[in-house]
């Protein structure tokens, strides 16, 4: 029983095609790891930053937390700025008002 050309060429076509797909799905898990790392934000010290000058700086903190944690962006200085954080400036609470400081 010989192997047939046919054969012979599709499954080197096959094995040729595995390994690429391998080697593009490595490089996409490196590219999203690299993503992940660099949308990392410091949330604690911007919120610090944001809230230093608030007349309620616990609720200032707790809010901008919880904003900065699902957009992992917070605007720079005390106030205002906020479109430069679209996630952050277009969450509102339950009444429809503002939620991040």
């Amino acid at each position: 029983m010989a192997i047939s050309k046919p054969f012979l060429a599709f499954a080197l076509l096959s094995m040729l095609l595995l390994l690429q797909l391998g080697q593009a799905y490595e490089m996409v898990n490196k590219i999203d790891e690299a993503t992940i790392a660099a949308s990392k934000i410091n949330c604690g010290a911007a919120c610090k930053a944001r809230c230093r000058l608030s007349s309620r700086p616990n609720l200032c903190h707790r809010a901008c937390g919880t904003c900065c944690a699902r957009c992992r962006c917070v605007p720079p200085g005390t106030s205002g700025n906020q479109k430069v954080c679209p996630c952050y400036y277009n969450m509102t609470t339950h009444g429809g008002r503002r939620k991040c400081p």
